[in-house]
């Protein structure tokens, strides 16, 4: 089947494959995960590894970590010293030796101090200290108007600000058409809450939308706190009047490995669910039947997989997956199986990011973190399908140095 690329996706496809650094950009649901993985089909992985800001993100695309990749640690003593740990390392400059460049995706989570570290690593590894990343070629990926990099402390930097990416020289290619929805009026609104903006529109379409869905809601309540999810799941899950059933996750790789991805795997330990209960699909379906994100309702097993009824109407069958867990060397150390799903009622909004919900339902109050409520927001196609239960002016916040650049530099 020809894939259709929309204007903007068919220059950022032009910009990839040319000899430049790219900083491949675009709203939330822009369809900048659907590019990066067509464009790096026929890639070698070996030499043009793609590199996640997390551990969760690198398990679910099959990559690695930043961190690992570039031996950073945990930046103990800061970037000196970590640049320093990092050259003792023979594996580590091995690995940057051997490869011509790397995809860096959800590079806004990424801070100044860690993009500055990595990039003399570079340069100091490959013995080209005259050259940015020492001659090699990087393509990040992101949104700098969605989560942010965790601030340990001090004003937050972001890696805009640094020398070295001016020094990297970076393309910026934005992707312009939204794939998600095409609700104009909602993208407006969507629009303004990414620059932080309170405006008439916003308002009115916020206040419209402060609905009770009721009890018997059928889709994904976003919270801001791990704690409150994971316990209104437990909550409606009791509802049900059925057995439970539960399926194990089976491991294999090295005991300290299997420990690691127990920790970032989407995929948990066990997972219980009943007939009757809503999942969320975790992994993007290879046959597109369903994305990251989509929800529906478990109604048996049959022959050792699970049917589905999704939301949208259609009936699925889902098998077990196995994700891995790579070396930095790009080896596989540890992997686990199973059905690649997890109770829907309730996710967090940092969970969220890069997922399509179908029916959300959301409390915009009492926010802290710049770009939570446009991500919260941003995840669902219909604004037919947006429940909130309250919200707040205060909540809706966007970081200036962020609005400043994009309006410079796109």
């Amino acid at each position: 089947m020809a894939i259709e690329f929309t204007p903007s996706q068919f220059n950022a496809l032009g910009a990839l494959c040319s000899p430049q650094n790219v900083f491949l950009t675009g709203e939330a649901g822009s369809g900048k995960s659907f590019l990066i993985e067509h464009y790096m089909k026929d890639l070698n992985k070996k030499t043009f590894p793609i590199l996640a800001s997390t551990g969760a993100a690198a398990v679910i695309i099959g990559g690695r970590t930043f961190h690992s990749f570039m031996g950073l640690g945990i930046m103990e003593g800061g970037v000196d010293k970590t640049v320093e740990r990092a050259l003792k390392d023979k594996r580590v400059v091995s690995r940057i030796r051997k490869i011509k460049g790397f995809v860096l995706d959800e590079i806004s989570m990424i801070s100044e101090e860690t993009f500055r570290a990595a990039e003399k690593i570079c340069r100091l590894a490959r013995n080209k200290d005259l050259e940015p990343w020492g001659g090699l070629r990087v393509i990040a990926v992101g949104d700098f108007a969605q989560l942010p990099p965790i601030q340990k402390y001090g004003l937050r930097k972001w890696i805009f600000q640094s020398d070295v990416w001016q020094k990297s020289n970076f393309r910026v290619v934005q992707l312009k058409q939204n794939m998600r929805t095409t609700n104009s009026d909602f993208l407006k609104v969507l629009n303004s809450i990414r620059v932080g903006e309170v405006n008439e529109g916003v308002e009115s379409f916020l206040n419209e939308r402060c609905q009770d869905p009721g009890d018997d809601f059928e889709g994904t309540r976003l919270f801001p706190r791990r704690f409150q999810a994971e316990k209104f799941n437990e909550t409606r899950l009791g509802r049900i009047e059925k057995e439970s059933i539960y399926f194990e996750s089976s491991y294999t790789g090295a005991k300290r490995f299997v420990t690691i991805l127990k920790k970032v795997s989407p995929l948990k330990e066990k997972i219980e669910v009943k007939e009757g209960a809503l999942v969320m699909l975790k992994t993007n379906d290879p046959k597109q039947r369903w994305v990251n994100g989509s929800t529906g309702i478990i109604l048996g097993k049959s022959d050792g997989d699970l049917k589905i009824e999704l939301l949208n109407g259609r009936v699925v069958t889902v098998e077990r997956v196995t994700l891995s867990l790579h070396s930095p060397e790009g080896e596989v150390v540890a992997s686990v199986t199973n059905f690649p799903i997890e109770l829907a009622y309730a996710t967090t909004i940092h969970k969220s990011q890069g997922m399509t919900l179908d029916t959300l339902y959301v409390d915009l109050s009492n926010l802290w973190e710049p770009g939570q409520a446009y991500v919260a927001l941003s995840r669902v196609i219909s604004p037919e399908k947006l429940f909130i239960k309250s919200w707040t002016p205060s909540s809706i916040k966007a970081d200036a140095n962020v609005n400043r650049w994009y309006e410079e530099s796109v």
